[in-house]
């Protein structure tokens, strides 16, 4: 060892635990500057006030430079179809705020429960028209558009095998970009390393 080499190297006890959590300290820096944020989403819901959620996390998160996954699920495989037709129900949704999107009502409250609205027929398709004026009135995105946002920031798109077995799904129905077809077993490593997991 070179005189120059054994000068750089604590002499006593004192000494060693202080440079041991400096050169700690530095490593733990280092490391955390080179480490890439990652999150998982698991979408478990198909209607069009679900749909928002997970892509505009996964595409905000994206475009920060994370590393995103979505693992569609059960109804949230609606997401997933090449021919978006989603709709929003208020049958179970008591916090829904309908307001008028258009004319002399404009941003008034339609003061109708939630109850009653689930039992008029056509409503569902009147609601989902109303939030889908009220997005555009807003300038929200599509939830087309939100979608394509997170493909082309490489969200990972990942389609649950065991619901499309379950519903007997035809894989054409989908997108062709969905990055593989597996069960939870093979997604939960993934959310295990994950810094950020959620789940709607």
């Amino acid at each position: 060892m070179t005189t120059q080499a054994a000068s750089t190297l604590p002499t006593n006890l004192e000494q060693m635990e202080n440079w041991f959590d400096q050169r700690f300290a530095q490593k733990m820096a280092e490391q955390q500057a080179n480490h890439t944020p990652s999150m998982t989403i698991i979408a478990t819901k198909g209607t069009l006030d679900w749909a928002y959620p997970p892509f505009i996390l996964a595409s905000t998160a994206a475009a920060l430079g994370w590393d995103v996954s979505i693992f569609f699920t059960f109804y949230g495989l609606n997401l997933l179809k090449r021919d978006l037709d989603l709709k929003i129900t208020p049958l179970g949704n008591p916090a829904m705020p309908m307001k008028f999107p258009n004319g002399p009502l404009k941003g008034k409250p339609l003061n109708i429960p939630t109850s009653v609205m689930a039992l008029m027929p056509g409503f569902e398709d009147i609601a989902s028209g109303m939030m889908r004026q009220t997005m555009k009135n807003k300038g929200v995105a599509s939830v087309q558009e939100l979608r394509d946002l997170s493909l082309e920031a490489d969200v990972q798109m990942v389609a649950c095998q065991m619901t499309v077995d379950l519903f007997e799904y035809d894989r054409q129905m989908f997108i062709p970009e969905i990055a593989d077809w597996v069960g939870a077993a093979s997604f939960l490593p993934k959310a295990l390393k994950a810094d950020v997991n959620f789940y709607m």
